[in-house]
């Protein structure tokens, strides 16, 4: 099953698992995420970042053996975790994200991130999309970014093969591991419903990279 996870992650550029994480575990993951929001001023851009350095909660699901075992699989034995982010999306932060690689933000080696449904997810609610095998070479991020709703690296929607994209319509619970140069983006929230996910970025820590200030709780995967 690993050789098999690693052939699909290289040929794909992401991996999806299904059911991760229980029902109970989704719920009181989203619990302890509301928790931490209530105690900052959080703006605009739905996203909060570094539950892992509040919650052993969160430690313990970054960690979770399944996952552990996916991860060696795709990335190799010396799997180091990052930082974790919540993006709320709800009725008043309905926008969509725009395309982008993650890779424009950190760059130095390439990271997997691991985007997990903490509610079910669908096409009006604001699910994720990706462009399969999009993980091969950077492109220029040189999109229009005047809606002050992040992403200052971004493409423009019609630099996007529509005919090739695919959504991932996700049960709470359920998560896609993708590289970092995977093109990704994600629906508006037209539903006024709750779509929250925890993402939860890690990293081959045989690779050399500089001191990254949002990774404060960093530690490796045993």
């Amino acid at each position: 099953m690993t050789e098999a996870m690693k052939e699909e992650f290289d040929r794909q550029g992401y991996f999806i698992l299904k059911q991760l994480y229980s029902q109970d575990e989704v719920q009181a993951l989203k619990a302890e995420a509301a928790r931490i929001l209530a105690k900052h001023d959080v703006d605009q851009s739905g996203v909060f970042l570094g539950l892992a350095a509040e919650s052993e909660l969160f430690k313990e699901a970054a960690r979770t053996p399944e996952l552990t075992r996916a991860l060696k699989a795709i990335i190799g034995d010396a799997v180091l975790f990052m930082n974790d982010k919540v993006v709320f999306k709800n009725a008043s932060t309905d926008f969509g994200s725009p395309w982008h690689q993650d890779y424009s933000y950190w760059h130095g080696s390439h990271k997997f991130s691991v985007w997990i449904a903490l509610d079910d997810a669908t096409a009006a609610n604001g699910c994720l999309r990706v462009l399969p095998g999009s993980h091969r070479s950077t492109v220029s991020h040189d999109g229009d970014a005047s809606d002050n709703h992040g992403f200052i690296h971004r493409l423009n929607e019609e630099q996007i093969d529509a005919s090739q994209v695919v959504d991932f319509e996700a049960s709470k619970g359920d998560a896609i591991v993708f590289h970092d140069l995977l093109l990704h983006a994600s629906y508006s929230n037209t539903s006024g419903a709750d779509r929250w996910a925890l993402i939860s970025t890690y990293k081959d820590g045989t690779q050399p990279d500089p001191e990254y200030p949002w990774a404060k709780a960093a530690f490796a995967l045993k």
